[in-house]
């Protein structure tokens, strides 16, 4: 009985305002009432990944725009550079070699992220990588790597690579200037801060990557930039779009304009303090190592030697109506991740940490104290709505 717990790090809880606007009837995506929309959407997107120039839609997972941004921007044979802070940077640079570029692999330990003074000193002994690959927040970890420090290294060892950054699980939910730091693609996905379920992906695009896609040899269709941009500047696409989920997308982006998003990433960031601080209590150690790189999208907690991360997720969902994120690939069965981004409240945290002590406490797991506690202490502390 009563609601589901969602507290995967995503696909996120989709609010009943997107849920009534993806369930309107559909309309002729050729005509006029959804080119007012397109453009509002385009508009609005930019305004959220915070950039002046152009943002594409793809009916597509993250993983598409991942591929988009590849085959937009690289040639067969170009090398790139990547690290391993995690199970999707690893997946990326699985891709960039299937699609027929040499990647420079950075392995890491899965508890930091990509490393600016690294990334200068390759960049300084080959210069002839033509982009960097970062993952901003890599779910499987919960660890949040410094993008605007590695632009500065980038910058700082004279490289022209371009800069390719995945913020699936951190658009909207954890600063990120497009702009700013210098990014040249941004990818994004629906299903996280974005409040919507699966099925868009995003790339901001820089005028760098935009001259560079000029002369990109990767094949190219479905994903080509230039077909989209010429149909986007009418508010159209060049192909069906999801045109349900891109009403939806107006609503949510709405929504994050009316909070803020200076407020939003104020909320994400006490939201992931206050589940560290139910961690700490608890006595469980989390698997970011640094505390310059934390997420305040979800935060891996590590399981005691000897226990089962997935033994915990499977009781607490069965007695408690609660889905925790798993463990991936080296991760598996060492942590559970619990997410704190998108639709999320006060009392959605306190349910959730709830639900999590009680299932720590039933698996027999020795606690130091009760991280609910510390997370309430916090949170009435530091309260962001007025009384």
């Amino acid at each position: 009985m009563g609601r589901h717990f969602l507290q995967i790090p995503g696909p996120t809880n989709v609010p009943d305002r997107v849920l009534r606007a993806i369930d309107a009837p559909t309309i002729d995506h050729r005509g006029p009432a959804f080119a007012e929309l397109g453009r509002e959407v385009l508009e609005g997107m930019a305004e959220v990944m915070r950039t002046d120039g152009p943002v594409v839609i793809y009916p597509s997972s993250g993983t598409g725009a991942w591929e988009a941004a590849l085959v937009n921007t690289l040639s067969p044979g170009n090398r790139v550079l990547a690290f391993e802070t995690g199970h999707f940077a690893t997946l990326w640079r699985a891709m960039a070699e299937r699609l027929g570029l040499e990647v420079d692999w950075v392995e890491g330990d899965w508890r930091h992220g990509v490393d600016p003074d690294k990334v200068a000193s390759v960049l300084r002994s080959d210069p002839s990588i033509a982009a960097v690959m970062v993952v901003h927040n890599e779910t499987s970890t919960g660890v949040t790597s410094r993008v605007a420090e590695v632009r500065e290294a980038i910058d700082a060892a004279g490289s022209d690579a371009l800069l390719l950054v995945d913020t699936i699980s951190s658009l909207a939910s954890i600063d990120y200037r497009h702009d700013e730091w210098g990014v040249d693609v941004t990818v994004g996905g629906s299903q996280k801060g974005l409040m919507l379920p699966p099925g868009l992906g995003f790339n901001a695009v820089s005028q760098k990557a935009l001259k560079a896609s000029e002369t990109a040899r990767l094949p190219r269709s479905f994903w080509d930039w230039q077909a989209m941009l010429a149909a986007n500047a009418r508010g159209f696409f060049p192909y069906t779009p999801a045109t349900n989920l891109i009403r939806g997308l107006g609503e949510a982006i709405a929504m994050l304009h009316e909070e803020g998003l200076d407020n939003v990433f104020a909320r994400h960031a006490r939201h992931g303090e206050a589940t560290r601080r139910a961690a700490r209590a608890w006595g469980l150690e989390i698997q970011c190592a640094d505390p310059r790189e934390v997420s305040n999208s979800l935060t891996a907690v590590v399981m005691p030697e000897g226990q089962s991360a997935d033994g915990l997720r499977a009781h607490i969902l069965r007695r408690f109506n609660l889905s925790l994120g798993n463990g991936l690939s080296k991760l598996n069965d060492r942590v559970f991740r619990i997410g704190h981004l998108g639709d999320f409240s006060d009392l959605m945290l306190a349910g959730t940490l709830s639900g999590v002590e009680m299932g720590l406490r039933e698996r027999g797991v020795a606690l130091e104290g009760s991280g609910v506690a510390a997370a309430l202490d916090y949170l009435s502390r530091t309260n962001l709505r007025p009384d």
